[in-house]
């Protein structure tokens, strides 16, 4: 094939692509409308659901001092409510049932709610020197974990994308977190104890400012239809952040190096002569393993965007 018939053919994509664009936009305009008139319908059916069902009770409680004529004319009403009921249920069947999206959204709220509290636990703990503090922590921590392992399974499942490493995060973030709930009390754990909360009230900080660059990025990409609805922020960086990214990453990668730097504190610790707890080097190799997942994973993404972009430059 020619030069011209490449240019021919590419010009013939490029006008199917912007119609497609423009149809696409329609179908997204038309979508937003079919979703109002669903929510306007189900908030109806609600409605009108729990009248009946208040009504159905004072019925209830009206027989009981009804006389023969009363009696009839509310088994009438009752009758009624049933059909209305079956009315109901044949509504229903047309519109949609809750889905992931509002599951997301509440994700979302509860690692923005958690966050917050985790913050203010580590803080809590740096001025209130008490080991049973610690352990709820710690032990908050974990459930903080796990809880999203089995959210984000739940999520991955409806379609939300999050694929490699970052899968992997949560998993041994949770781990690490459990091999700090059972690490004992002594000299060990007290020399560690204030490098771990500085991180921990940096780490929240972080995901806190996270959280609300990602959220505005995952906004105006859905509006201009480039990323699912059920697309997640996640702790860490990906290829859809980049738009007006001015400070976000820095930050990212300074956490990653406390990690290795926690790492290489507690590898000193493990050869310390009084050092007898099994959970030092187990913490120190756990994060190393967040270290280099977490700064290779990142460092990818930045070196695929890079050269996408320097290949688009190339192209013009």
């Amino acid at each position: 094939m020619s030069l011209q018939r490449f240019r021919a053919e590419w010009q013939e994509l490029d006008k199917e692509f912007n119609q497609l664009q423009e149809t696409h936009k329609l179908y997204r305009q038309k979508l937003d409308e079919l979703t109002n008139l669903q929510t306007k319908c189900s908030n109806s059916v609600s409605k009108q659901k729990r009248r009946l069902k208040d009504l159905a009770c004072s019925l209830r409680r009206c027989k009981l001092y009804a006389d023969a004529e009363e009696i009839e004319a509310i088994q009438r009403i009752n009758n009624d409510i049933k059909e209305r009921r079956n009315v109901f249920f044949d509504m229903e069947a047309f519109l949609p049932k809750k889905n992931g999206f509002a599951y997301k959204d509440e994700y979302e709220k509860f690692k923005l709610y958690l966050t917050i509290i985790l913050l203010l636990g580590a803080i809590s703990c740096m001025f209130l020197l008490n080991r049973v503090i610690d352990e709820i922590f710690n032990f908050l921590l974990v459930w903080y974990y796990c809880t999203l392992t089995i959210r984000e399974s739940v999520l991955i499942s409806n379609g939300s994308r999050i694929k490699g490493w970052w899968v992997s995060h949560h998993y041994v973030s949770t781990f690490l977190s459990g091999v700090m709930l059972t690490w004992p009390n002594g000299l060990m754990y007290q020399m560690f104890r204030s490098q771990f909360l500085a991180f921990s009230i940096y780490q929240s900080c972080v995901q806190f400012l996270q959280y609300y660059y990602q959220s505005g990025c995952l906004y105006r990409l859905r509006a201009l239809g480039e990323r699912d609805h059920m697309d997640l922020t996640v702790e860490g960086f990906q290829s859809w952040m980049w738009r007006g990214l001015t400070f976000l990453l820095p930050f990212l990668f300074f956490g990653h190096f406390w990690q290795l730097y926690n790492s290489l504190t507690l590898f000193g610790l493990s050869q310390h002569e009084r050092c007898k707890e099994w959970q030092v080097f187990v913490l120190a190799l756990t994060f190393l393993v967040l270290f280099l997942g977490n700064f290779l994973t990142t460092l990818k993404v930045v070196h695929q965007k890079f050269q996408k972009n320097k290949d688009k430059l190339k192209n013009l």
